[in-house]
Formats: structure tokens, C-alpha cells, sequence
């Protein structure tokens, strides 16, 4: 519907579309310079909002359990998402492409953006309850890797990504951008106490598999016997810490070529994940 309640095109659709002009405009502060809201002083880690770009991304936050608060884009895009939009109650605030880029700070091609507030977060119990394969970050700071590990955690049938000490916030708009829109719908929680809590899942029947670099560690595929996995990952560079990899059941290793002994983090997550899928079948 238009601001009078008009239907728009041919879907009877709740969404609210408002035409703006005015970048000034107070109605899209939730948008306004986006390169440096994640870092608001005023707000703390972990409290901003949500923000998806583009129409994939925007389309996997209307399908997830993040509730939108507004939407901003041109008309073209509004257009490709109205069948998703259908029954969506929030505003679309209509724009031009110039309008949007002032507003944002950067010229978007994407062309819509989508703003929600952030869900109470989940508990690790809740994360156990269905799942059968899980990845466990440690000190993973960087949030294109973030975001990338959500994507292959996606592609590759992972049920559940959770945080240790030093991760960094996985709903960062980068981070959300990089996984496509994944972030917003494989569950994830923190574990509160590192790596205690850990033992929770082996309570629940998941081996627990800490990735390294050692060679003399066992490969994956020798690793990989439970019926339920948990795969630990840590940062590039220091790795898993130590007291992580005492928590788990086996240290395994990413079979290298002569000369290396690395691979950047969420390209280790994507082979571990793959050789959950090939054991498994």
C-alpha cells in the first residue's frame, strides 16, 4: 500500500510505502551514515541494530526470527520484493538512488536496505536441542570471516554457530553482508563460561573436534567418529588457545602441502564443514 492505503502493483501487501525526498529527513535515521553506526559511542557492543542490504539479504531477514523495524530503497526494489513484503507491517520509506546515498554515506547499488532490532539471544540449550553439527568460534575478530563462516555454515549443513572468548559481534553490517543474509538465520548463541561450558555438550552426545595446525595431529576424516560434531575454530595467526583444545575430545588437523601450515579461518570452517557432509554420508 502507498502512505493512503492504496494497493501497490498487484500484492495486497501491509508494508506502508512513504516517498521521501529529504535526506534530512529524521524518518531514516536508522540508515543514516551507515560506515560509522556500528561504531556509535553511545552504543554499547552488541546494541545497535540489525541492518541487511541488498534484496537477498533483505529477503532472508523478512524470512528469519529478526523483526523488521523499516525498510529504505528505490522503487525498483520495492518492485522485486513485494510478494515478500506481503502481510511485512513497517514502513518503506521510497527514494531516489542520490537520496539514499546521502543519506547512507556511500553510494549503495543494491538499492534497499533493511533495519530490525536485535531478538533476545538464544541460549546454548536451545541451540543443542535439533542440532547434529556445530561450529564453535574462539577469538574470531575479523567479520568478513564471520560473516563468510555463516555462509559455508549454511551451504554445508552446520545446525549452529557458538561464540567463545573474543569473538566479534557476528550482526555487525559487514558481517551480515558477507554471509548473505546467513547470519540472520543459523541460530548461534555465546557460551558463557569459556570453555567450561563446553562440557554441556558433551553432556548432550556431541564429540568435540578442536582444529590445529600440528602435524602431528590426527586428520579430520580420523577425527570425525561421533554422531554428533562440534568443530572449535580459532583466530588466524594465535589459533585456539590452548585451554580450549584441553576441553575438547581430539585436536585434528587440515592435511597441507610442503611449505604451509595454515589457511585463512573460514576457509579451514568451509573444508571442516565439507568433511562432515562426506563422513557423514
Amino acid at each position: 500500500m502507498t502512505e493512503d492505503g492504496i494497493r501497490y502493483g498487484t500484492i495486497e501487501a501491509v508494508v506502508h510505502v512513504i516517498d521521501i525526498s529529504d535526506p534530512a529527513d529524521s524518518r531514516l535515521d536508522d540508515f543514516r551514515d551507515l560506515n560509522s553506526s556500528d561504531r556509535r559511542p553511545d552504543l554499547p557492543e552488541g546494541k545497535g541494530l540489525v541492518i541487511a542490504e541488498g534484496v537477498f539479504v533483505t529477503q532472508r531477514l523478512l524470512t528469519s526470527r529478526f523483526e523488521p523495524i523499516s525498510l529504505l530503497g528505490v522503487d525498483r526494489r520495492l518492485q522485486e520484493l513485494a510478494e515478500d513484503l506481503d502481510g511485512v507491517d513497517v514502513p518503506f520509506y521510497r527514494t531516489s538512488a542520490e537520496v539514499m546515498a546521502e543519506v547512507v554515506g556511500f553510494h549503495l547499488n543494491r538499492g534497499v536496505l533493511a533495519a530490525a532490532a536485535r531478538p533476545t539471544p538464544l541460549a546454548v540449550s536451545e541451540i543443542l536441542q535439533d542440532a547434529r553439527t556445530i561450529a564453535i568460534l574462539e577469538g574470531v575478530n575479523d567479520h568478513e570471516n564471520l560473516g563468510s563462516m555463516f555462509r559455508n555454515a549454511a551451504g554445508l549443513g552446520v545446525d549452529a554457530v557458538l561464540f567463545g572468548k573474543g569473538c566479534a559481534d557476528p550482526l555487525y553490517r559487514r558481517s551480515v553482508r558477507v554471509s548473505m543474509g546467513h547470519v540472520l538465520r543459523v541460530p548461534f548463541a555465546h557460551v558463557e563460561k569459556w570453555p567450561y561450558d563446553l562440557e554441556e555438550l558433551r553432556s548432550n552426545g556431541f564429540q568435540l573436534i578442536s582444529l590445529t595446525p600440528n602435524p602431528e595431529a590426527v586428520t579430520l576424516a580420523e577425527a570425525m567418529t561421533g554422531d554428533k560434531v562440534a568443530l572449535l575454530l580459532g583466530a588466524e595467526g594465535p589459533g585456539l588457545t590452548e585451554h580450549a583444545m584441553r576441553a575438547t575430545d581430539i585436536r585434528a588437523k587440515i592435511p597441507m602441502a610442503p611449505g604451509t601450515d595454515s589457511l585463512n579461518v573460514a576457509t579451514a570452517a568451509a573444508m571442516a564443514f565439507y568433511e562432515r557432509v562426506r563422513t557423514r554420508q
